[in-house]
């Protein structure tokens, strides 16, 4: 997925996923999406620092079906 799919599916109430299901992309209420584990609610953000690059691979990013 792209970043601008990633947002998309969030913003639209689609659950995206990271790698597996124990990393979810979540939007906070200041409009910032992060990466958060489900399991300890560690998160960081979905891209570097530059806005862009995103914090993993976008073939990692998916939609449960």
């Amino acid at each position: 997925m792209t970043l601008d799919g990633i947002k998309a599916a969030v913003d639209a109430g689609k659950i995206v996923y990271w790698k597996n299901e124990g990393y979810r992309v979540v939007k906070d209420n200041l409009g910032q999406y992060h990466i958060v584990f489900q399991h300890n609610a560690n998160a960081t953000g979905l891209t570097w620092t530059d806005g862009i690059t995103l914090n993993g691979e976008p073939e990692e990013f998916f939609i449960k079906p």
